[in-house]
């Protein structure tokens, strides 16, 4: 039975046996029987990290350090609201300060990030915060839902995402107004050129 800890770029946390190839966490919210409570977060710092770390092993759901999430790539992390880990992932991470700095003007800390991000990807009712924008301004990387189905906005094609993976490319208005999942201040860094990992790529 597969563990509740695939984090969609809806925001959902779901069960599911695909395979991510992203971890990350938002501190403790899984209970001793492995299962999720009503929390969705524990501290603001939503990160996402590499699979592999040093070698290291570590069972999932049973420590009380942190819940294991999983996501099946960057670009999925990134519209839940998750930034690269400054630690596992110090190249992205560095990448992603400079290009927030192009986008926001200033350099910002880890803190500084994660004080921004959280009311642009969550409300206090657990509910992911989305916006509508024209699909022609958004960039590579960027998430959206066609027909409530989250898309995936690369290289002048949308995606349309599944847990398991991507479906081949679909035709859409290059005009038309979409719901936005990714976070409006991930957005801007997207759109300063930060390219986040995908399995499309």
């Amino acid at each position: 039975m597969p563990l509740q800890n695939r984090v969609l770029p809806t925001g959902e946390i779901t069960a599911t046996p695909a395979r991510g190839t992203l971890t990350g966490n938002r501190g403790i919210i899984h209970r001793e029987n492995k299962t999720l409570g009503t929390s969705r977060w524990s501290h603001h710092a939503w990160i996402c990290c590499t699979l592999d770390w040093q070698g290291r092993k570590r069972p999932v759901m049973t420590g009380r350090n942190w819940t294991e999430l999983f996501f099946l790539d960057e670009a999925a992390a990134l519209a839940a609201g998750h930034r690269p880990c400054g630690y596992c992932r110090r190249v992205a991470y560095r990448t992603f300060v400079s290009h927030w700095e192009t986008a926001a003007g200033t350099r910002p800390s880890a803190k500084d990030m994660d004080r921004v991000l959280h009311p642009a990807r969550v409300r206090r009712d657990r509910t992911q915060v989305r916006y509508n924008a024209k699909l022609t301004d958004l960039p590579d990387g960027t998430f959206v839902l066609i027909e409530d189905a989250p898309h995936l906005v690369w290289k002048s094609a949308l995606h349309p995402y599944t847990p398991e993976g991507y479906r081949s490319a679909v035709s859409c208005n290059p005009r038309a107004i979409v719901s936005v999942l990714t976070p409006i201040p991930i957005v801007r860094v997207l759109a300063a050129g930060y390219m986040p990992q995908t399995t499309l790529s």
